[in-house]
Parts: C-alpha cells; sequence; structure tokens
C-alpha cells in the first residue's frame, strides 16, 4: 500500500508531530509499504531531512511563538494533489494539536475524498474541547474530576474545586499550557498567565494519585499502564526527554482494576466518537477511585510514546501497530466497515 504520512503543522507540539511522522513513515517501511513523508508546512521530506529528525527527537522546549508564526501554514488539500501524492491510498495523520487534531485537517481531508487514520472532524473536536469532553464523559457515566470553566475569579475557583487545583488550557496538549497552582498566589499568577492563552481555560479539581493510560486500537483496549514522573505532574519535560519519567507496561495494578479502567476507556473512546485508535488518561486515587482526566484523538506515535509502548505489552510490534491502523483506514473506505 503507498501510504502518505502527515506531520509538522504549525501548532505547539509541531516538534513532537514531527518526531510521530518520521517513527510511523520508518515503522510502515518496515511493514512493507511504499510511504512518502510530508510536512505540511514544508512539503514532501527527503530522505536526509527524516533521516535528522529521527536522530534529533524532541527537543527540551516546543517552538516559541516567533518560529510558529514564522511557518506558512500551507495547504494540505493542494498536497495531496500534488504528482507525488496522487497515488496514496490512505494518509497517515501523525499530527498533534492545533489544526491537526481539532477536526480541521480531517474535514479538509473528507472534502478532498482522501483515506485517512484515525478520528474524523467531529471526534477529533469534541477531544480537544476538554470541557466539552469531560461533559461527555459525565454523561456516560465515567468518572471525570470537577471543573469551572473560565473566566473565573481565584475566589469563584477554591470555592467550587479548593486547592490545589490544575489550570489549563481546553484545547492544550502534551501537557503545554498546564499548571499545578498550589496556593492561592500560584493561582493568582496562572489566571494571569492564562489570559494570554487566547484559548477557554478550565480549572480543574487535581486529585494526588497514580497515572494510568489505556491505548485503544480499533475497539480493542490495550494493557494499562501507569506513568510515574520525575516532576510533580506528567508535563512537557517528563513526556518527551529521556529519563524523566518511568513507564511501566502493564501497570502493576489488580486484574479488577485493569479491567474496569479498560471497559471506562472504551466507553470513553465510544462516547467521544473516536475511531481507530485513541489513549484514554486517567488518575487513580488515594481511594482507588479512577478518574479519567482526558481522551488523545492523535496521541504521540514514536517508538516510545505510550500507545507504541501498550501496543508492545500486548504482544504488537510497533511496525504492525501503525500497519493495524493504516489497514482501518483503507477497509473503511473501501467500504467494509463504518
Amino acid at each position: 500500500m503507498r501510504i502518505g504520512v502527515l506531520m509538522g503543522g504549525v501548532s505547539d507540539e509541531r516538534a513532537v508531530s514531527l518526531s510521530s511522522g518520521v517513527e510511523v513513515a520508518r515503522a510502515l517501511r518496515e511493514a512493507g509499504h511504499e510511504v512518502v513523508a510530508v510536512d505540511t508546512v514544508r512539503g514532501l521530506l527527503t530522505t536526509e531531512e527524516e533521516r535528522a529528525l529521527l536522530e534529533g527527537g524532541v527537543g527540551v522546549d516546543p517552538p516559541s511563538a516567533q518560529e510558529l508564526e514564522s511557518l506558512d501554514p500551507g495547504s494540505v488539500v493542494a498536497l495531496t494533489r500534488s504528482p507525488e501524492l496522487s497515488d496514496v491510498e490512505v494518509y497517515f495523520v501523525a499530527l498533534h494539536g492545533g489544526s491537526g487534531e481539532d477536526g480541521t485537517i480531517q474535514a479538509l481531508l473528507d472534502a478532498s475524498g482522501v483515506a485517512y487514520t484515525g478520528s474524523d472532524r467531529l471526534g477529533c473536536s469534541l477531544a480537544m474541547d476538554k470541557e466539552v469532553s469531560k461533559r461527555l464523559l459525565r454523561e456516560a457515566g465515567i468518572p471525570t474530576p470537577d471543573w469551572v470553566k473560565g473566566p473565573a475569579s481565584a475566589d469563584d475557583v477554591v470555592r467550587a474545586v479548593g486547592l490545589p487545583v490544575i489550570v489549563k488550557a481546553a484545547a492544550g496538549g502534551s501537557s503545554l499550557r498546564l499548571i499545578l497552582a498550589h496556593d492561592r498566589q500560584e493561582l493568582d499568577d496562572a489566571i494571569a498567565e492564562s489570559l494570554g492563552w487566547r484559548d477557554v481555560v478550565l480549572f480543574e479539581r487535581y486529585v494526588p494519585g497514580r497515572e494510568l493510560t489505556v491505548g485503544v486500537v480499533g475497539t480493542v483496549p490495550l494493557p494499562v499502564g501507569e506513568i510515574i514522573p520525575a516532576n510533580e505532574i506528567f508535563d512537557y519535560e517528563c513526556k518527551y526527554q529521556p529519563g524523566m519519567a518511568e513507564e511501566i507496561f502493564p501497570a502493576d495494578i489488580p486484574e479488577e482494576l485493569e479491567q474496569r479502567l479498560r471497559r471506562l476507556a472504551v466507553r470513553a473512546h465510544d462516547a467521544l466518537r473516536l475511531r481507530d485508535y485513541s489513549r484514554i488518561d486517567f488518575i487513580l486515587d488515594e481511594g482507588g477511585v479512577p478518574w479519567c482526566l482526558e481522551a488523545n484523538a492523535a496521541p504521540g506515535m514514536t517508538r516510545n510514546s505510550l500507545l507504541p509502548k501498550a501496543g508492545r505489552a500486548g504482544g504488537i510490534s510497533f511496525a504492525a501497530l501503525c500497519d493495524q491502523i493504516a489497514g482501518l483506514a483503507r477497509t473503511r473506505v473501501r467500504g467494509h466497515s463504518t
């Protein structure tokens, strides 16, 4: 199968997306596919550019606003119609954040009539908006921490959810634009900082406990994993810098709890209209109650990302995982599944 891997984009998760994209491209080639790697900003990548990205990995810091503003968003529709991509059968969407994960790119791909992996525009938009997704999770009977939607004063926040509190952008990813405020001064500072985010802000009750995650591929939940970050929360540094988090697959938890988490993950996946694959994140409180924090419609796809690690724990190699996801898209477009 000839597959185009879309990566890069102009979100603050651009570096993560490029790392995911080149890893996916390499894995799909290992699985026997013909692959074209595409940065949606700069166009087709050369072999040398792919190699450099593979060797470089994800940097310590996300790209600055100035770096992102210097990039031309380009046109995914125009790219998919270029001669080099004219015979691509499936596009593997390895974009994270921004228009690559909020349903915008997916709507353009739908309008172009091309097959692509992952959730469609509805599922992406529901999962990307954390305030909307939390409402849907709660409606589906999935526990999620209480929250207040901004704008809100510090008094309103403390009264509603107490301290400490998580302050985060509704459309944030990779733990960017996320702050743990321990006291009133830190909350005041976080509120002031959030005014520059140009996004809906959520103030979520902080639940201390064990961080657990469940990947879903197709309709099947993968083994549960546990993340033990070096920092107080699983932030950008812990996610992408070596040695900053211990990620255990499968998690050392009772069988009954594992089955419960896997059921909750599939329920969340369905409630948010996700398809092909996703990753659902939980926190297990001191009383043993799992709280769903968020759903990821386009989780990281480097070999060391959480979803591939869950796949390996379930006996699925990274190449086989990427091949399976691409196969789901091809089967869907041929009309054999919905």
